[in-house]
């Protein structure tokens, strides 16, 4: 069974920056995609970032867009998204979840064709 577990969220100033983590287990194999999702208290889960493992390209949501990228370690399965210039509304219980690749090419940012969903991690962007 897939396995997706996220790290390294905490409490961070406006304008700081923060890295998040996202390791998959070895049972996810061949091509897959991984995505970045966040959810606030009262709002909808918004998509934040896709990448299929075997495309060169990101996909970010336009809210983060220039402040947001994404960095693989192919070997190990790792997804880090890499965040700068953390506004107030960027504090949310952020998710990673893997699934089929193709997905990001897709409405992706909805979480439609992820199946393996992590605990999330919790970052809070203070003033």
């Amino acid at each position: 069974q897939v396995q997706v577990v996220e790290s390294g969220g905490g409490v961070v100033h406006s304008g700081g920056s923060l890295t998040l983590s996202c390791t998959a287990s070895e049972s996810l194999t061949g091509d897959f995609a991984m995505g970045w999702f966040r959810q606030a208290p009262g709002k909808d889960r918004e998509g934040v970032s896709c990448v299929t493992w075997s495309s060169p390209i990101d996909h970010y949501a336009n809210s983060v867009k220039d402040r947001f990228s994404l960095s693989r370690d192919n070997v190990g399965r790792m997804l880090a998204l890499l965040m700068t210039s953390l506004k107030l509304e960027d504090s949310a219980m952020y998710y990673c979840a893997a699934g089929a690749p193709g997905i990001c090419s897709a409405s992706w940012q909805d979480g439609v064709g992820f199946d393996h969903w992590g605990q999330g991690t919790q970052v809070t962007v203070s003033s």
